[in-house]
């Protein structure tokens, strides 16, 4: 796509925004298709929607999840104007670590959720990040988020999974031992690999479980009824599991499910630290499950 032009807020290195032979913009040469933009994060959104406007370029650019709120104006306005525009948001969550709750943000998913005509993408590993890119890249009338982590994370997804599957936005990652399943764990990115390890507790004890993987929600709502109830589990005690606040979560957990996630504010600690602080463990999520699935 030598249509794609992509930069950074100050924050390539961390971002990793910075693709392979890309070439920098500079005042003198403009045959890059890379920009730094310098600690300018509204500036450079503004910038994604004057190219996006002009036509020809696909502008995507990087900074950290919580600094979106400097940004915000200039993405909504992509969205009132239908104009495609991609955001590498990292450092989506506690799991940043040490820089604290200054940076880590626990509301952000939920504002940007909000805001209409946004797709917002949490993906949970390589695979899926790759589908949600190329589904904000073919996206053609309105801005995208890709909210990504900063820790590693496990491959989930393997060769018997079909492909494409990140690009409806929710579905099953891990069937119920036996078909049914009497408890369902939904997830995004990085919490779908806590889930994945309650299942295996819940089905060691004999309560079948099934994992769905929900990294788009505005695509999952466009799918019909009949796959959304099938991620979703039916009658099936729900579960989600986000590492943030949980605003939005009970159309999906309903008043019988419970949201594992955060209520405030993080804190400055080690990643591991973090999570079990605040109870985003499998150990948590098989409790809540086996609590509701066995009451």
């Amino acid at each position: 796509m030598p249509e794609l032009i992509g930069g950074s807020a100050d924050l390539t290195g961390s971002n990793n925004t910075l693709f392979r032979d890309a070439g920098i913009v500079t005042r003198e040469d403009f045959s890059g298709r890379y920009i730094h933009y310098g600690v300018r994060e509204h500036g450079m959104a503004a910038a994604m929607n004057g190219m996006a406007l002009h036509g020809g370029i696909v502008p995507y650019a990087g900074t950290f999840l919580i600094f979106s709120d400097y940004l915000r104006p200039a993405l909504r306005l992509a969205a009132l104007m239908r104009k495609r525009a991609i955001y590498v948001l990292t450092h989506d969550s506690i799991g940043l670590g040490e820089d604290g709750p200054t940076h880590q943000p626990v509301e952000h998913l939920a504002s940007l959720r909000a805001m209409p005509n946004v797709r917002v993408f949490r993906p949970a590993d390589a695979v899926e990040t790759a589908e949600c890119w190329t589904a904000a890249l073919e996206h053609g009338t309105g801005p995208s988020v890709l909210a990504l982590t900063r820790q590693a994370l496990p491959a989930l997804r393997g060769p018997d999974h079909e492909k494409g599957l990140g690009a409806k936005g929710g579905y099953v990652l891990a069937a119920a031992g036996g078909g049914t399943p009497r408890a369902v764990l939904l997830a995004t990115g990085s919490e779908v690999s806590i889930a994945v390890a309650a299942r295996e507790i819940l089905e060691k004890e004999g309560i079948p479980t099934q994992v769905s993987s929900l990294p788009c929600w505005e695509l999952f709502e466009e799918q019909p009824e009949s796959w959304r109830r099938s991620v979703l589990g039916g009658d099936a005690v729900r579960i989600g599991i986000e590492a943030a606040c949980g605003l939005g979560w009970d159309r999906y957990i309903g008043a019988d499910g419970a949201f594992i996630g955060m209520t405030g504010f993080g804190a400055s600690a080690p990643q591991g630290d973090l999570y079990e602080h605040f109870g985003l463990t499998a150990e948590a999520v098989a409790d809540a499950a086996r609590a509701r699935a066995k009451a």
